[in-house]
């Protein structure tokens, strides 16, 4: 098994096109190349079939003007690997789309999981507030589960947002972390320490801030599991391109997590 280079790639980063971003394919590439970066993924939300949640997320028509922007990229830094990828929601309707037309037909080279949205009594809940009840917990901690059960994702973005809706640790936000943990444990799936989380984190200020995300109470839990976790920037501005990556290794060193390598994340560095 290679060594991990956590310091040199970042897998999770945005363009323009998902409405809350800037910026292109290249620009981040080429702000990330100025670290001596050796993989870099471009992982925009994913369009989903009836252009649903397109709010913040491109278009479908999108699609193949994002992916030629990717190629673009590639192409002016050949000595990077500019890895073309996804972020999606876990939705049962979209999974052959992913499958068949995003893994399949345009032949992109990961996808990432993430539960911005949590399936509950027939709709979706923001995942972002109100996840206070032990009910809505549940419900996205199973949601997580089922996503890391499947041979789609390679890792799973940002577990423990679900954490930005308590201003405490509780019984139950430590119920639906095991659950998270247990299941990215059983399924050997890489649990993403989100460097967006460490700046976002930083804009808070003020008694009622909420605990924001990486939230350390899960992580410390994690520490109780084989699991290995990636460290990424979630850059939504190129100069973001590589930012806070530092700080989420030294958060896992910290702790004693295990980073993922290259070869678990099947990615091959340049």
């Amino acid at each position: 098994m290679t060594n991990p280079s956590p310091s040199r790639r970042n897998l999770h980063s945005h363009t323009y096109r998902c409405k809350h971003a800037s910026g292109d394919a290249a620009e981040y590439v080429s702000h990330a190349s100025k670290t001596g970066v050796d993989t870099y993924g471009i992982s925009d939300h994913t369009p989903l079939p009836g252009d649903r949640f397109n709010s913040h997320r491109m278009d479908m028509s999108e699609l193949e003007d994002y992916h030629q922007a990717i190629r673009d990229a590639q192409d002016s830094f050949p000595e990077i690997t500019v890895l073309a990828g996804l972020e999606c929601e876990d939705f049962d309707d979209c999974r052959s789309f992913y499958e068949d037309e995003i893994l399949g037909r345009r032949n992109f080279d990961y996808l990432i999981g993430a539960g911005h949205f949590t399936p509950l009594q027939g709709s979706w809940e923001d995942s972002y507030f109100g996840m206070t009840s032990a009910t809505k917990l549940r419900a996205y901690g199973d949601h997580l589960c089922s996503m890391m059960e499947s041979s789609l994702y390679q890792f799973i973005a940002h577990p423990d947002v679900f954490g930005l809706s308590s201003d405490h640790w509780n019984e139950d936000l430590k119920a639906c972390s095991h659950d998270i943990l247990a299941a990215a444990e059983a399924n050997g799936k890489p649990l993403e320490i989100n460097g967006g989380g460490f700046r976002k984190l930083a804009q808070k200020s003020g008694k009622d801030a909420h605990p924001g995300f990486p939230l350390r109470q899960f992580w410390e839990t994690a520490c109780d599991y084989q699991i290995t976790v990636v460290c990424n920037s979630d850059a939504h501005h190129p100069t973001h391109a590589m930012a806070s990556i530092e700080k989420c290794i030294q958060y896992a060193e910290e702790l004693g997590l295990t980073i993922a390598s290259d070869e678990q994340l099947g990615i091959k560095a340049a």
